[in-house]
């Protein structure tokens, strides 16, 4: 791409709120997957230079909704969700990032999430755009990686090439696929940017920017693919970060600050389990060390059979020269 940023609408595609469920570890805590009040996540993301806001919560758009009810003539918002599907012949999820829809759309598609398939197709029916959310967090070599990007360019018109939780060589990864192929109807692949942030701290650092001015004008260049992502990629202190703090919020609810779900019974077992795997509690820097390992050596292999599959090179400049040139133009904190 090479338009100005200087006439460019920001957002950022990928963030979460209070309304994304459940953690998917020690389930039996009830701890949240995020503790970010909708509202504060409005007001931050366009503190931080962000002209248009969504929420993509997992398999919800409450959070979409509480806050267009607080601001119901915002022109700067629409709803958008993370859809949590699966393929239905191999265990192996995939996250959907449904933009601009609608209560109807949300509705529609719960019950299609076990088949990606269907649920793609209901999507490009009602004319939604939508992406693949981090390609490669949940794959682990379930189907060859060769088999999982043609599913993937099947299903998907476009990719998330910068998430701000994962690593640089995931992204560029991700980024390189999209450049050289094109979805199912022969047309180029989108490549969007969010920050994943399931605390406020990370809220706008990483973004997706088309040409423009208005809500409609951002919408309508990306779907037509004119979109280009910004902002940082993720690491091991990012990821340590986002642990911290879902924990210190969880803390924070157990001794009854913020927002409350939890019995007094759970609140209780939370206390004393926390108090027993103290220690433990302090280590999330460990954890994301070894995921960030894991998630490392896995990209490098899948980018050794992509590069033995394919050669570069095939537009008018190789993807690496693409990736610089974009983190130059973006990159930047917008004024």
């Amino acid at each position: 791409m090479t338009f100005n940023s200087a006439g460019c609408v920001r957002a950022d595609l990928h963030v979460h709120s209070w309304f994304s469920g459940q953690a998917g570890h020690l389930r039996f805590l009830k701890a949240r997957d995020c503790y970010s009040d909708p509202e504060q996540v409005y007001r931050t993301a366009r503190k931080r230079g962000m002209d248009v806001v969504t929420i993509t919560d997992h398999d919800s758009i409450d959070g979409c909704l509480q806050v267009l009810e607080r601001h119901p003539d915002a022109d700067d918002f629409f709803i958008s969700e993370e859809i949590e599907c699966a393929f239905p012949d191999v265990e192996l999820k995939v996250h959907v990032g449904a933009y601009d829809i609608t209560e109807r759309i949300h509705k529609d598609i719960q019950p299609l999430r076990g088949n990606v398939f269907e649920a793609t197709a209901y999507l490009r029916s009602e004319g939604i755009f939508y992406s693949l959310n981090h390609p490669f967090f949940f794959f682990k070599n379930q189907i060859t990686f060769a088999e999982y990007v043609e599913r993937a360019l099947r299903c998907f018109p476009a990719f998330e090439v910068r998430n701000g939780t994962m690593l640089a060589s995931h992204n560029r990864l991700a980024e390189e696929i999209a450049w050289q192929a094109i979805d199912s109807t022969g047309r180029p692949i989108v490549p969007i940017a969010g920050s994943d942030s399931h605390s406020l701290f990370g809220v706008g650092s990483t973004f997706t920017e088309t040409p423009g001015k208005t809500r409609e004008d951002f919408l309508t260049n990306l779907r037509a693919g004119v979109a280009r992502p910004g902002g940082r990629d993720g690491g091991i202190w990012r990821g340590a970060k986002e642990i911290y703090a879902v924990v210190g919020n969880y803390w924070a609810s157990l001794l009854g600050f913020g927002r409350q779900d939890l019995s007094w019974q759970r609140r209780v077992i939370g206390l004393a389990f926390s108090g027993v795997s103290m220690p433990f509690q302090f280590s999330p820097l460990v954890v994301a060390a070894l995921h960030k390992r894991g998630e490392a050596a896995r990209v490098e292999q899948y980018r050794r059979e992509w590069i033995a599959a394919h050669t570069t090179g095939s537009r008018d400049c190789p993807p690496e020269t693409v990736a610089v040139g974009m983190n130059a133009d973006v990159a930047e904190t917008k004024s």
